[in-house]
């Protein structure tokens, strides 16, 4: 994919919407320029969710974590 984005005066640019698709990021993400040697690379900066640290407190029989809460809804749906 090759897009392309104008830089203002102000050095801002506006990312183009598939390349926010393609990243995942949305308004107010960060992004992380790194020089590789052959050029720069843009990638997203992923933070730990800051809800995670709760997520499942509320039913202690469902342990933490998207691949115990998937088991737990296949289970419910008799899957």
């Amino acid at each position: 994919m090759q897009k392309e984005a104008t830089l203002t005066s102000k050095g801002q640019i506006t990312v183009p919407r598939e390349v926010r698709r393609v990243l995942g990021v949305r308004s107010g993400d960060k992004l992380l320029f790194e020089s590789d040697g052959k050029g720069i690379r843009v990638r997203p900066v992923r933070r730990k969710s800051s809800f995670s640290t709760y997520r499942g407190i509320g039913n202690p029989e469902i342990p933490s974590g998207r691949k115990s809460i998937a088991r737990w809804l296949r289970g419910m749906r008799g899957q």
